[in-house]
């Protein structure tokens, strides 16, 4: 586990040099401007950030070989070194963004991860059949989500009964710095769509989803594994 830890984390500071862009470098804290940028606007440092990140792919195994959906993707910064080290799974990564996915399948490509299927869609709407996914990975999303009532319930859909729907997304209420970034830049430029969830309100939602619920956050990073 502990080499499996460091493996990933050592690709996240090479794919900083291989694939620099300002949001990689944020949150991966794997560049100057992104360690400045995550400092003042969310208070992590590297090891915050490395807990964070362990956190909300916790409820992904190792030598897992089942069928796993992210959503969203992103540029795969955060999920393509993890996958890596798990050749034998079936996975689907999706966006909304069509930029986004060009970038998380060219890492991919560059990584030789040849075990992803690439989907452009909707969290709102997927299209799977009820139980498809052993595993529901969303990370950083459901800040951005319009329509996060449907997110939840798509999400929660799709997976089958006893999988697993971890990740994290932004909470409010737990850092003044980060509510004042969200509210004033992230908001505006919609980067995040509100409302949102509070530890409390987080809490209360996936309890009445899920049977075993283990949350918590790492400042204003809410992380969550859930067992349907």
């Amino acid at each position: 586990m502990k080499e499996r830890k460091q493996d990933i984390q050592n690709s996240y500071q090479d794919l900083g040099g291989k694939f620099s862009s300002f949001y990689d470098g944020l949150v991966t804290y794997s560049t100057t401007s992104g360690k400045i940028a995550n400092k003042i606007m969310w208070g992590f440092d590297e090891e915050s950030t490395a807990r964070w990140m362990q956190c909300a792919m916790s409820g992904i195994p190792e030598n897992f070989s089942g069928k796993l959906l992210e959503i969203p993707v992103g540029t795969g910064v955060l999920t393509m070194p993890l996958y890596k080290s798990l050749p034998l799974a079936d996975i689907t990564c999706m966006d909304y963004s069509a930029e986004m996915m060009r970038n998380a399948s060219y890492r991919a490509e560059a990584m030789a991860v040849s075990n992803i299927n690439f989907l452009q869609g909707d969290v709102g709407n997927l299209p799977f059949p009820d139980e498809t996914f052993d595993i529901v990975l969303s990370l950083n999303g459901f800040h951005a989500f319009p329509d996060k009532e449907s997110a939840y319930h798509e999400t929660y859909r799709v997976l089958k009964k006893g999988g697993i729907f971890c990740g994290c997304f932004y909470i409010q209420g737990q850092m003044k710095r980060t509510d004042f970034a969200v509210k004033h830049l992230l908001v505006p430029n919609h980067s995040f769509t509100p409302p949102f969830e509070t530890r409390e309100s987080l809490r209360e939602r996936l309890n009445s989803m899920y049977r075993r619920v283990k949350m918590g956050n790492v400042l204003a990073e809410g992380v969550f594994c859930c067992q349907k």
